[in-house]
């Protein structure tokens, strides 16, 4: 061991100090400083001497302002003064963007030494795992959400169902039946959207959603409000109006047709006499639409949080059996993703009014609507051959034969090897309908061999029920267009009509 009261053994150990990176000092047992090394005086941007008391030093940080203190600069040095001489650690930021620990140990005579650490690498990777972690919660909630609203919008088409159902089986005057199967239909074609909707709330919080915005009629997104609302309207004794509108808009369909079913359903619920009025006006070149109810009303205090998610005012007993409170979340979301104003004016006993305001469009550039192409291609598909590729046996002979019904010279293959047998037999589609998962195969490797076997590349679209974004991915690279099951009968039409006809004419 070396003798300090050797000069030359004390100038060995001092210079030994010196090459340590980390900064240290030692203070006597009355808090004046005896010894700092290198890296410790090169921490701060004034002289430190020996004989220093603690207290001048810590002020003398405070004053320098290289640290970010966690108080005022007095309050902080008396407290670090009392506790002079404790094991004690602390952490500061410096101005330069550095992370320190300073740790204080006793020393056995009843001085201290302080050492300073530079930690901003430890610190950085510490906080990048905190974020990994958070980013992770977040995810796992993101897929709570998406399950909880799932249930939440499936079963608002669902109860119109099995309403008009009841009501039909009881139903004796034919046209009222026939206007309940329509209504079974559009319901079913709402759920059938409500589940591609839903799946793009779940890439809404992933942040991997883009809405598609499109000019449009309000009429037919209206009819289908009403048909799927009225019913559950009428049951509760309520009397539901829409106001007739030609209005054209600027938005996503679908994506808005969430908002506004969840906005009546809402007034619905939450309404116990009188009923529900939807409407809109022009107001300074939007569009804002009305959902107007005579329900409870919410009270001033509670109207900035019913749009978080499972909010219900706590001091109304009938509401907890209404529901679990996401549809409002759900309807912020969206409204902020299509960057449309939600408003609400309401008070409590009297009713409320929400409203959306939405870009108007332009009636020359709004699209047809799938109804009037509907009828348009009625009759074109006569005699035309088609191949459709399905193994679920089910599936296979109800769309063999809605295809029959409009006319198709059709061959329906349960197998890649039974599709070969038909194109070897002599049969030349002119348009291929193949499922993607097909046992040993895919849709798309059927497709290719057709088309080989023919030395044509014939139209041809995918039909699957697997919404994998490799699987997606796989089809958008090879080129064929694609339909997620389950397909409606006029969305299919759309497609075949554009394959045969619109396609060829490219």
């Amino acid at each position: 061991m070396a003798d300090l009261r050797d000069p030359a053994s004390s100038e060995q150990v001092f210079a030994g100090f010196d090459a340590l990176s980390d900064g240290v000092s030692i203070w006597s047992p009355d808090a004046t400083l005896l010894f700092a090394n290198r890296a410790f005086r090169q921490s701060f941007g004034f002289e430190l001497a020996p004989g220093q008391t603690y207290a001048d030093f810590l002020h003398r940080v405070g004053a320098s302002r290289e640290w970010r203190l966690p108080g005022p600069t007095d309050v902080w040095a008396a407290a670090l003064s009392d506790g002079f001489g404790r094991d004690g650690e602390e952490i500061y930021a410096t101005a330069d963007g550095r992370v320190l620990r300073a740790s204080m140990r006793p020393t056995d005579d009843g001085g201290a030494a302080l050492t300073l650490s530079d930690v901003t690498a430890a610190e950085r990777r510490e906080s990048e795992l905190r974020a990994a972690r958070d980013k992770a919660e977040a995810t796992d909630e993101a897929k709570s959400r998406f399950l909880r609203a799932a249930n939440h919008d499936l079963r608002q088409p669902l109860a119109s169902l099995k309403i008009m159902l009841f009501n039909c089986r009881a139903e004796a005057d034919p046209e009222r039946r026939d206007e309940l199967l329509h209504g079974m239909d559009v319901t079913a074609s709402v759920m059938e959207d409500l589940l591609g909707a839903l799946l793009q709330i779940g890439q809404l919080d992933a942040g991997r959603i883009t809405p598609r915005i499109s000019t449009f009629q309000l009429s037919r997104l209206f009819e289908r409000l009403g048909i799927q609302m009225r019913d559950q309207a009428r049951e509760r004794a309520l009397r539901f109006r829409i106001v007739e509108t030609r209005a054209t808009v600027t938005s996503d369909r679908a994506l808005l047709e969430r908002i506004l079913t969840n906005l009546v359903a809402n007034a619905i619920r939450y309404t116990d006499l009188g009923g529900v009025v939807i409407g809109c006006r022009r107001r300074n070149g939007m569009l804002r639409i009305d959902v107007v109810d005579s329900g409870r009303g919410v009270a001033p205090e509670h109207q900035d949080k019913i749009f978080d998610e499972f909010f219900r005012a706590a001091d109304d007993r009938r509401l907890q059996k209404s529901g679990l409170g996401l549809g409002l979340s759900i309807v912020s979301r969206l409204s902020s993703l299509l960057g449309h104003r939600v408003e609400l004016v309401s008070a409590p006993g009297v009713g409320s009014r929400f409203s959306v305001h939405v870009p108007l469009g332009n009636v020359w550039h709004s699209q047809v609507v799938e109804t009037e192409i509907n009828e348009a291609v009625a009759g074109e598909f006569v005699g035309a051959p088609i191949l459709f590729v399905e193994d679920d046996d089910v599936l296979r002979r109800s769309m063999g034969q809605l295809l029959d019904r409009w006319g198709v010279d059709q061959r329906s293959a349960s197998s890649a090897a039974e599709a070969v047998s038909f194109v070897e037999a002599g049969f030349r589609p002119r348009l291929i309908l193949a499922d993607y998962s097909i046992r040993t195969t895919t849709g798309l490797e059927v497709i290719e061999t057709v088309r080989g076997m023919l030395g044509t590349k014939i139209p041809a679209c995918i039909i699957t029920a697997d919404a994998e974004p490799t699987v997606l991915e796989r089809v958008r690279t090879a080129g064929v267009p694609l339909l997620i099951k389950p397909v409606s009968p006029p969305r299919l039409r759309v497609m075949m009509h554009h394959l045969l006809f619109e396609k060829a004419d490219e």
